[in-house]
């Protein structure tokens, strides 16, 4: 019964997402056909060559299949990554988007002007990751980092910018950015740090407009 449950579920999710591909990018559904049809066609030849076309036509199709999928997968991430870039809480949503042992805290910090900064938890310990022009949120890193400080006796603080300007890391980028920092932190550390850091009062105000949700990025990979 749960599994008749579960197949129309990730059907409609599979066609949400091919309409999201399509409008972000028309050729991005062709060219998944088409990456799956050439390995097929691949396959095929290779087969006539060494005279095993049965063989070849099987493992062409369960290797189109994967081709396809990945590259449907690569093209949803980036039909994603556009959908949010802009919008007010978009880095949230990208590290709210990361495999492993994080925690999250979008907006534990707001200014006037809207500019946000969420804090991740982690093995590399404690990362503030700025939206917002850069002349205006180094302030505000600077004092979040000394305000962490206090709690985070020992743990080392990290601040991203996350943003198109210099200096800054591009929204695309920023899950890989992370998962790149050195893991300072054991497992029983981490959970630790979430505990101390878990009752900090956040810095209102609270940003104009909703926060972008429901807005999945894919998740990335597994940090090593």
């Amino acid at each position: 019964m749960a599994t008749a449950e579960e197949k129309p579920g990730r059907i409609k999710q599979l066609r949400m997402i091919a309409q999201i591909i399509k409008q972000a990018n028309p050729k991005g559904l062709p060219i998944v056909f088409l990456s799956a049809v050439a390995t097929l066609a691949v396959a095929v030849v290779i087969g006539l060559v060494i005279d095993q076309l049965i063989y070849s036509i099987i493992l062409g199709i369960m290797l189109a299949f994967t081709v396809g999928l990945v590259v449907f997968g690569q093209l949803a991430q980036r039909a994603q990554y556009s959908i949010l870039h802009g919008q007010t809480g978009a880095a949230a949503a990208v590290l709210q988007g990361m495999r492993g042992n994080w925690q999250v805290t979008p907006a534990i910090s707001v200014n006037r002007d809207q500019d946000l900064i969420h804090m991740v938890v982690g093995f590399p310990g404690v990362v503030l990751v700025s939206e917002g022009p850069g002349n205006r949120v180094a302030k505000m890193l600077t004092a979040e980092k000394k305000r962490l400080s206090r709690v985070a006796l020992g743990i080392e603080i990290y601040d991203l910018q996350c943003g198109d300007g210099e200096g800054q890391i591009p929204l695309a980028k920023l899950q890989r950015h992370i998962m790149k920092l050195p893991r300072n932190l054991k497992k029983p550390a981490v959970n630790e740090v979430k505990d101390r850091l878990r009752s900090l009062p956040k810095n209102m105000p609270l940003p104009k407009g909703p926060m972008p949700k429901g807005a999945r990025v894919p998740r990335g990979p597994k940090m090593r």
